[in-house]
C-alpha cells in the first residue's frame, strides 16, 4: 500500500525513504507492477502491426462479458419447452418478444421488450464438464495442459493491440473472489504479469487513491522526479534501475491520471442512469457470503472503463448452480439479470457504442432437462445457451435449436470457440494473423480452428 503522506518520511536528507520510494516504484495493478506494465504497453504498441489495430486507432472497441458461474439453466431462460413433460418443462412460462417468433422466460420482460438489440445462442456446445470459468474466457478446457497456462481472452488482446491511453490497462475484471477456486477469471498464462487483468478492488484501489498529504506532494510530477533521482544518487548511487525512469514516471501519471478512477467512482453517474440498471442485493442467493453476489453495479463500472479506454472487461454475476430450488433461485436472480443486462445495452446505445462494444452474457454449461427430486437441475454440458448484444452484430435472432426436450443442439451447433473468434473480431482483430509469442518462442494463434459466426457478423 502507498505509505508516502507527506508527514512522517524520514532517514534521507530529501525526507524520502527508501522503502517510500520502492513502495511507489512497485505498485501493483492486479499483481504487476505500474513501471512493469507501462513498459510493457511500450513493447505491445510495437507488436500492434502483427493482426491488431494499432492502439492509437480513432475507433475504440471493447468487449464486455459477464460470465455466470454454475451454469445457467438454459431451459428455464432462452429455450422454453412447453409442451414437454412436466418433470422437463420447469415452472416457467414462455412470453413473446419484440422479435415475432422468439420467447423467452416471463421472468425478463425487459429483455423480451427489447430483444431486437440481441441474439440468442440456443445450440452452445463444446464444454467438458469442468465447474469453472476456463472455457468462456481463455478458450480452453479446464484440464488443459498448456504450457504457461492459457491466457485472459483480455491477455490475449492485450498483447495484440495494446493499450488505448498510457494511464489506463487494457484488460480488467470485476469478478468476485469465489469460493469455489475454477470459477475464479483466470489471468494472463504464459504471456505473463505484464498482462494481468487489472483488478479495481482491494489495496489497488486503495492505492490508487490518493492521500490528502501525497496528492499535494505529487502535483508537480516532475519535481518528485527530481526528487527521486536525488534520492537515487545520494543513497543508491551504484544501484542501476534498468532504464525503468520513463516507466517510473508513467506510472506516477497513472497515480496522478483521474481517467481510471473518475470510471471506478460511481458518483459521478447520473442517478437515473445508475437507477435503471438496478440495486446491488448481496443477499439474493443463501450462499452471497461466498463471493457469488448478484452485483449489478459492476455491470455499470464496466461501461465506464471501456469509455475510460479499457479494452476488455470481465464480470462474474451470482451463481447458477441450482441443484436444488432451481425456480425459486429463479424467480430471484433473473429478474435482477433482466434488469441489469437490458440497461447495459441500452446504455450503450444511448451513448453510441453499441456498433463498437460486444456484450456477451454465459456460463460453463447447461442444466439437465429432468428436474430432479429437489426441484434443481443438474450439469449439462451437452448443450447450453448465450446472450449477445452490440459489436456492430446482427442482432434479433436465435442462432440454434435443440431438440424438443433441450437435451442437444438440434440445429447449427455453435462451440465456445466460435464466440470467442466472434469477439476477436468484433475488436478489429484479424485472427488468421495475429499471433503471441508461446513459452518455447513459437507463434501461436488466438483461437484454434474456429472461425466468428457467421451470422453475427454477415
Amino acid at each position: 500500500m502507498l505509505t508516502l503522506n507527506g508527514s512522517r518520511l524520514s532517514s534521507f536528507c530529501d525526507r524520502v525513504t527508501r522503502r517510500s520510494f520502492m513502495q511507489i516504484g512497485g505498485l501493483f495493478l492486479g499483481g504487476m507492477t505500474l513501471p512493469r506494465l507501462l513498459h510493457a504497453e511500450q513493447a505491445s504498441s510495437a507488436r500492434a502491426a502483427s493482426g491488431g489495430v494499432p492502439s492509437g486507432s480513432q475507433r475504440q472497441r471493447g468487449v464486455i462479458m459477464i460470465y455466470m458461474p454454475g451454469g445457467p439453466p438454459h431451459q428455464d431462460m432462452y429455450d422454453l419447452k412447453p409442451d414437454a413433460p412436466s418433470e422437463v418443462r420447469g415452472e416457467f412460462d414462455p412470453i413473446a418478444t419484440s422479435v415475432p417468433g422468439i420467447d423467452i422466460c416471463e421472468l425478463m420482460p425487459r429483455l423480451a421488450q427489447r430483444m431486437d438489440r440481441f441474439s440468442i445462442i440456443r445450440s452452445l456446445v463444446g464444454s467438458d464438464g469442468a465447474h469453472a470459468s476456463s472455457l468462456c474466457v481463455t478458450g480452453a478446457p479446464y484440464g488443459n495442459k498448456v504450457q504457461g497456462g492459457a491466457p485472459h481472452f483480455g491477455s490475449l488482446v492485450s498483447a495484440v493491440q495494446g493499450q488505448t491511453h498510457r494511464a489506463v490497462p487494457a484488460v480488467a475484471d470485476l469478478s468476485e473472489i469465489m469460493q469455489h477456486a475454477p470459477y475464479n477469471i483466470g489471468g494472463p498464462g504464459f504471456l505473463g504479469s505484464v498482462h494481468q487483468p487489472f483488478r479495481p478492488d482491494g489495496e489497488t484501489k486503495e492505492n490508487m487513491q490518493l492521500r490528502e498529504g501525497l496528492s499535494q506532494r505529487m502535483d508537480d510530477r516532475r519535481s518528485l522526479l527530481t526528487t527521486f533521482d536525488r534520492f537515487r544518487r545520494e543513497t543508491d548511487a551504484r544501484r542501476t534501475l534498468g532504464g525503468l525512469e520513463t516507466q517510473v514516471e508513467q506510472a506516477l501519471d497513472v497515480l496522478t491520471s483521474s481517467r481510471v478512477m473518475e470510471a471506478l467512482d460511481l458518483n459521478r453517474e447520473d442517478p437515473k442512469v445508475r437507477e435503471r440498471y438496478g440495486t446491488d442485493d448481496e443477499k439474493i442467493l443463501p450462499y452471497s457470503y461466498l463471493g457469488y453476489r448478484a452485483l449489478v453495479s459492476r455491470f455499470l463500472v464496466a461501461r465506464r472503463l471501456i469509455e475510460a479506454g479499457v479494452r476488455c472487461v470481465t464480470v462474474s454475476f451470482a451463481d447458477f448452480d441450482w441443484h436444488g430450488a432451481n425456480f425459486a433461485h429463479g424467480r430471484k436472480v433473473l429478474p435482477v439479470f433482466d434488469q441489469a443486462i437490458t440497461a447495459l445495452v441500452d446504455d450503450l446505445h444511448d451513448r453510441g457504442l453499441s456498433d463498437d462494444v460486444s456484450v456477451v452474457a454465459w456460463g460453463e454449461f447447461g442444466r439437465t432437462p429432468r428436474i430432479n427430486p429437489a426441484a434443481g437441475r443438474d450439469h449439462w454440458p451437452q448443450v447450453s445457451s448465450a446472450l449477445l448484444a452490440g459489436g456492430g452484430m446482427k442482432t434479433g435472432q436465435v442462432i440454434g435449436s435443440t431438440n424438443r426436450l433441450a437435451e442437444a443442439a438440434q440445429t447449427r451447433p455453435v462451440h465456445y470457440g466460435e464466440v470467442l473468434a466472434t469477439l476477436y473480431h468484433n475488436l478489429g482483430i484479424d485472427i488468421d494473423a495475429a499471433t503471441v509469442r508461446d513459452p518455447s518462442g513459437r507463434p501461436r494463434y488466438l483461437i484454434d480452428s474456429h472461425r466468428p459466426i457467421p451470422e453475427l457478423i454477415g
